[in-house]
């Protein structure tokens, strides 16, 4: 029997029972403080975590491998209900309207434990979770160019001030590149550009660079005044454009730099570069070979590109309910076994590939040290709720670099075999001067 139609009745299978269970609990047939007690017992695998549940009886489930303690205080039924039913996404909305919160410890210390215990394998009704999301996720990442939007939208067309809040100044919110571990979060934004424009090889001025997924402009204002390229940035999000070009006029670069509204589905030039920085995590997997071959068409026979990703260690996954729901939809963070599948269908050549490890991770703990000195001042531009949707996203994201295996990638592509020189020695070059013109 194929492998999908085992995996698809595995998933019913499993999904009667996660039915029958949650009948129950709605009915009233089955406390659900039972239920939760011995999902914890088979979860809780890696070191303590205490739990005080809505009756105010205290429970310790102790794993059976050393790690962190932690406690967790559940104020309602509903905040236990909603973890049987779909801890996924349930964690999250509860932790969000304070049905639920650390107790004894930090936010991050309880997370710590959680997704040490996930790692181990999650419990039952994670693995129901899990099968579903695998089966339903191509369906999720379709990311029609309506569809992909609404989902830049949901996230950066936030307040621009909240982003001057915990980014540098230079706005780059994506990972930054310590190549010193003493390097602040500013100098750190500044080596990742030099980084990438080290690949893209820019060694004349005048060179057309496509920039997708622009954000506010940064990179590509600084590709126009360090190297003397001719930029053209795309992105879908009104705010980000608005401000990008607010950028140009205050540095004078007009001739140099263009920022658009637009879909890198529809763009019909051919640029010497193309640079894409943070942007392919919300392309979704159905698009992936679409994204390659559309660099590919964007690209000059001896053109260089340049795709800077979030990725993932462990091969292909899902995207996290919550996650998925509240701060990126349509995003998924890819491995690198299915983008480089993706990249070799497209006939483009992989001429570099880089993986940065614990960059990001050092980068979101800049961010939140930012966002904890002005969470009052946050608290007044959105509301209580909303900073602590943000204070768990931002936490989540820095562990998931650091214990679940995400990482960054930087893959350079071309389109022939000689558009490059033999060695890497020009990107060490070039990083080392910070200019190839």
């Amino acid at each position: 029997m194929p492998g999908f139609l085992i995996s698809a009745l595995l998933v019913r299978k499993l999904a009667s029972v996660s039915r029958f269970v949650v009948k129950r609990v709605n009915r009233g047939e089955a406390g659900v403080k039972p239920i939760l007690d011995f999902v914890l017992k088979k979860f809780i695998q890696v070191g303590v975590l205490h739990v005080t549940f809505s009756d105010g009886t205290n429970h310790t489930y102790r794993g059976t491998k050393p790690g962190l303690e932690a406690g967790l205080h559940l104020k309602t039924k509903q905040a236990e209900r909603s973890l049987v039913i779909n801890s996924g996404l349930a964690f999250g909305e509860e932790y969000m309207a304070g049905e639920l919160c650390p107790e004894g410890c930090t936010l991050e210390t309880l997370m710590q434990v959680l997704m040490a215990n996930i790692m181990e394998g999650g419990h039952v009704f994670e693995e129901i979770e899990d099968r579903l999301r695998c089966l339903i996720h191509p369906f999720k990442g379709l990311n029609s160019l309506k569809t992909s939007r609404r989902n830049v939208a949901h996230h950066y067309d936030l307040n621009g001030r909240l982003y001057d809040l915990f980014l540098d100044k230079d706005r780059q919110y994506s990972c930054a590149y310590f190549a010193r571990d003493d390097m602040t979060l500013e100098e750190a934004q500044v080596a990742k550009k030099r980084h990438i424009a080290s690949k893209l090889k820019l060694d004349r001025p005048g060179l057309e660079v496509l920039d997708i997924g622009c954000g506010w402009g940064g990179l590509a204002l600084t590709l126009a005044k360090d190297y003397g390229a001719t930029v053209v940035g795309i992105t879908l999000s009104r705010e980000q454009l608005e401000e990008a070009r607010r950028r140009i006029r205050e540095e004078g670069l007009e001739r140099q730099v263009r920022f658009e509204l637009m879909d890198y589905r529809n763009v019909h030039h051919e640029f010497d570069r193309v640079v894409s920085v943070g942007m392919f995590e919300h392309v979704g997997k159905p698009q992936f070979e679409r994204y390659f071959q559309g660099i590919k068409d964007c690209l000059k026979p001896d053109g260089v590109a340049l795709i800077h990703s979030i990725g993932r260690t462990d091969g292909p996954g899902t995207t996290n309910a919550w996650l998925q729901k509240y701060i990126f939809p349509g995003g998924y963070s890819p491995a690198l076994s299915e983008t480089l599948a993706a990249v070799e269908r497209s006939g483009l050549w992989v001429t570099d590939c880089e993986i940065l490890r614990l960059h990001y991770a050092k980068t979101i703990a800049e961010w939140r040290k930012r966002f904890d000195a002005n969470r009052e001042k946050i608290i007044k531009l959105y509301d209580e709720r909303f900073v602590r949707m943000f204070e768990l996203y931002l936490i989540g994201s820095e562990l998931a670099f650091r214990v679940q295996g995400h990482m960054n990638f930087q893959i350079q592509l071309t389109r022939s075999v000689d558009a490059l020189p033999l060695t890497r020695d020009y990107m060490y070059e070039t990083e080392h001067t910070g200019s190839e013109t």
